[in-house]
């Protein structure tokens, strides 16, 4: 552990404290964030690594190296003795992360520094698919049928009685990795193989062990919502697409400021209940739902913002930060945002067409489609990207578009993206 943070710019600390952010995450992918969190207050930060372009934003760091880098395990002891000592030096009113990795630890430290947030307990059961299901069940809520299983042959029988397609997943990992459709028992013993692997892929706490599912139909959306003491409020819905069929890899999403599901009573019931029963009471969450035709239905609840840059795209439609939303839950505040825009925006993440190692990606100007916000490549030339199940997230550009409504920015986003090309070596 190494205490490399200093106060910048020579500023003091200000009397009202500062908030401790655990894991600052990919710069390509939070920068926005930890910019928002530092309008709101002084941010010192916990990570596995030491501080680079995070100075900007911050007036200290710790660093606490993982205990596992290839499974990018975190040193929970560390990064709780890490805050323990910030909290000695300095008056620290609150603790926050947007990493699915260390959730649990950011809410065993405001447990142990008497801050609000999360409970330990209530972040567990988001980030254990299987607790989640089996909350969910005994409260009557809406979710697939589902069975944990810890060998192939179980989940055959499972599998076979739920009746076929079934997704296999892992039971703690994020961002949909080894999470795949069978569509008969043939595929059943390789799937499992696939979701089971991907569980060793993290913490060993949620290593082993498979869910199988009732794959249920309808359009996926994705909802984060702001929970202050047990009152649960949407921030931004997201209307996802997948790609790479069995797998389930995120293409992209859209966002709307006036997407009228943010007033359903019906989806914001399921919702509220859903953070009831799993003992969420503060903090901002990243529910997936399936619209389906026996009305929504629970996919997951992660104790955190979403990823792929939704709260991003959020920001862009609304005018609505989230990185400023999430410090004032952290710090026991009602949150008030008043939205300054209202605009649908959107992002399509590109994926190559095969195995490969990038030769040079080019992305369009953003003058050269309409609507088109941003194009990004997400990959340096020498980059191998590898698609499921060799390799996940192995995306090489992403565009972000804005238009008055959902199909408008989906054709800009169609258009971006035929305009964005890579080559890969033969």
């Amino acid at each position: 552990m190494t205490d490399d943070g200093k106060t910048t710019k020579g500023a003091s600390l200000p009397d009202d404290g500062i908030v401790i952010l655990v894991g600052s995450g990919q710069r390509a992918y939070r920068e926005y964030l930890l910019a928002g969190a530092a309008r709101r207050r002084p941010v010192w930060i916990l990570d596995a690594t030491p501080a680079t372009w995070q100075n900007e934003y911050v007036i200290g760091s710790t660093t606490v190296p993982l205990l596992d880098a290839q499974r990018l395990v975190p040193d929970q002891e560390g990064l709780m003795g890490a805050a323990e000592a910030v909290a000695a030096a300095h008056r620290v009113v609150g603790v926050f992360s947007y990493d699915e990795t260390l959730v649990v630890t950011t809410a065993l430290i405001a447990e142990r520094l008497g801050l609000p947030g999360l409970t330990a307990r209530g972040a567990d059961n988001c980030r254990n698919k299987h607790h989640t299901r089996r909350l969910l069940t005994e409260a009557g809520l809406p979710q697939p049928h589902f069975a944990y299983v810890t060998d192939a042959g179980q989940a055959l029988a499972a599998a076979d009685s739920f009746g076929y397609p079934v997704v296999l997943k892992p039971r703690g990992m994020g961002a949909s990795i080894g999470v795949i459709r069978v569509d008969g028992p043939e595929g059943v013993r390789s799937a499992f193989e696939v979701a089971d692997s991907a569980s060793h892929g993290g913490d060993s706490a949620y290593e082993g062990g498979v869910l199988v599912e009732e794959c249920v139909m309808g359009p996926e959306i994705s909802i984060d919502g702001a929970v202050f003491d047990g009152s649960y409020t949407p921030l931004f819905l997201a209307h996802k697409e997948v790609g790479l069929e069995p797998y389930f890899e995120e293409t992209g999403h859209v966002v709307s400021a006036t997407d009228p599901l943010l007033a359903d009573e019906e989806l914001l019931g399921v919702l509220r209940d859903a953070h009831r029963a799993l003992g969420v009471g503060y903090g901002i969450t990243h529910t997936e739902v399936k619209l389906t035709s026996r009305g929504p239905v629970i996919i997951e609840v992660n104790a955190r913002l979403g990823g792929d840059l939704i709260p991003y795209l959020g920001a862009l439609a609304t005018g609505v930060e989230p990185g400023e939303v999430a410090v004032e839950l952290a710090t026991g505040t009602r949150p008030a945002w008043s939205p300054s825009q209202a605009r649908t925006v959107g992002i399509r993440f590109l994926y190559p067409h095969r195995n490969g190692t990038v030769r040079s990606v080019d992305v369009p100007a953003a003058t050269d489609t309409p609507g088109l916000l941003e194009a990004n490549a997400m990959v340096a030339p020498g980059t191998t990207l590898l698609l499921p199940p060799e390799g996940y997230l192995s995306r090489y550009a992403n565009v972000i578009c804005a238009a008055d409504d959902r199909p408008g920015c989906e054709e800009y986003l169609a258009k971006a993206a035929a305009l964005t090309t890579i080559v890969l070596d033969s």
